[in-house]
């Protein structure tokens, strides 16, 4: 404690071991008496070796506050001027601390109920193709179908996970939007097939983008399309240059619904009534677009259907 007390206040001593000095000096090329020097030496060193001593104990104290300290309150006795600058430095960190922690807390327990809620949902599928199994009623179709939900289910869930850490792995390329949409059409046949749906795609946009991100974005938009479609009904795909539209004859989206669907978490009314949504599908879809710098919009009427636009901006 004595030398860290020394090493802070070494410039003082050291300016007065100096000043000494030169007194002493001129005192000698003047040829003036010493014995003026050694008392004034003598009281000057009595009164820094009492200044010292007040000092070291302010110095002790405020050292012991600051190792031991929890709350800033425990700082309001240091009342000088630096050392306010201090408190009020410590304060704006601490502050700054705290929000770390409830954001970091708050995102640990949305991560957890994110999950919690995933797992309900793949039950779903899993209980049907346990279901299948126990009744020795494998049909292709059907556990194709269940599958694709599995597989929905995981690929949302690592997404969300990428996003959520803010990494990504975009790799940009020349694609045909249509040969795209045909293959995700392809990949989601069997889920036409189990609502007697029909699509019809038309159009062509030629687009450098990412394969693997634009086709998540896409194939959310489709599975949302088939998923709030009525029995035999239609979805059109027209694309056209810079513009995809996709058109069902759906179930529709209320007007209350529609400016908040794509917050992160929103289900809206038919993901309650319908226990089909997590509220993440549409959110990080809109961020892979803004990623890949393309942009979605949405309209909307109750028992009509809805148009999904993704255009470039």
């Amino acid at each position: 404690m004595i030398w860290k007390f020394l090493n802070e206040y070494r410039v003082w001593y050291s300016l007065y071991v100096i000043m000494s000095a030169f007194y002493f000096l001129m005192f000698y090329l003047y040829r003036l008496p010493l014995s003026y020097f050694a008392n004034s030496l003598v009281l000057n060193l009595t009164f820094l070796i009492l200044i010292t001593i007040w000092q070291y104990i302010r110095f002790r104290r405020k050292l012991l506050i600051l190792h031991n300290f929890v709350y800033v309150e425990e700082l309001r006795s240091l009342t000088a001027p630096s050392e306010k600058s201090y408190q009020e430095l410590i304060t704006k960190l601490k502050d700054k601390e705290g929000e770390e922690l409830l954001a970091a807390k708050t995102k640990t327990e949305e991560l957890q109920n994110l999950i919690k809620m995933w797992s309900h949902q793949m039950k779903v599928p899993l209980s049907a193709l346990s279901l299948m199994a126990q009744t020795n009623k494998l049909e292709g179709n059907k556990v194709e179908q269940q599958l694709i939900r599995l597989q929905n289910y995981l690929d949302n869930l690592l997404t969300y996970m990428k996003f959520s850490q803010n990494k990504d792995d975009f790799r940009f390329e020349d694609l045909s939007v249509s040969s795209l949409m045909r293959q995700l059409i392809k990949k989601y046949r069997v889920s036409f097939l189990a609502k007697d749906l029909s699509v019809t795609i038309q159009g062509e946009w030629q687009l450098k983008t990412d394969r693997k991100w634009l086709s998540f974005a896409l194939s959310q938009v489709l599975d949302n399309a088939i998923k709030y479609s009525k029995n035999n009904g239609t979805i059109a795909i027209n694309i056209e240059d810079k513009r995809i539209t996709l058109s069902d004859q759906g179930i529709g989206i209320l007007d209350e619904d529609l400016p908040r669907i794509f917050e992160e978490g929103f289900t809206g009314y038919n993901g309650h009534q319908h226990q089909k949504a997590t509220g993440l599908g549409l959110y990080m879809t809109k961020q892979v677009l803004e990623n890949l710098n393309l942009a979605i919009k949405i309209n909307s009427q109750v028992d009509k259907g809805t148009d999904v636009i993704i255009f470039k901006k």
